[in-house]
Parts: structure tokens; sequence; C-alpha cells
């Protein structure tokens, strides 16, 4: 066993595609997103769907949540009517 103290919070790392100075994430889940060569991008549902859109070699990772895709497709669908 070992005593070292554990986060009480999951580390999730930021959206890669983040402004600092104006920020455009829209989202509080992670989405990761996988290209063709296995390279990973964490990113925003906002940023997520962008990218997912304009380049259809990415796909969503087993890492992402289903409510992390679901926030994805509505960000480029939209919300149901």
């Amino acid at each position: 066993m070992s005593s070292a103290k554990r986060s009480r919070k999951p580390h999730s790392p930021l959206c890669e595609i983040r402004e600092e100075e104006r920020p455009t994430c829209v989202g509080h889940e992670q989405v990761v997103l996988v290209g063709t060569d296995g390279a990973e991008r964490w990113l925003c549902p906002a940023h997520g769907a962008a990218l997912w859109l304009t380049d259809p070699t990415f796909r969503f990772s087993a890492k992402t949540r289903p409510a992390a895709v679901a926030a994805v497709l509505r960000q480029a669908f939209g919300e149901p009517r």
C-alpha cells in the first residue's frame, strides 16, 4: 500500500486548441480524437466537433466518454427538436 495522497479530481488535460487570449472552448467534457497516424488530440466538444467535421479521418477514441461524444454531436448538428 502507498501512503501517498491521491488527488480527488481526475486529471484532464485542457483543450489542445484553446486560445488563452480569446477562449473559444465550449463544453466541459473531454474529447479524444485519433488520427490515422494514431496521434491523439485532447479537445473540448466545440473544437472536437470542428475537427471531426472538417477532417473525416479522425475517429473517437475509446477514452472518450459517451457524454462527450453526445456533446460533440450537439455542437456539430445542434440540439434535437
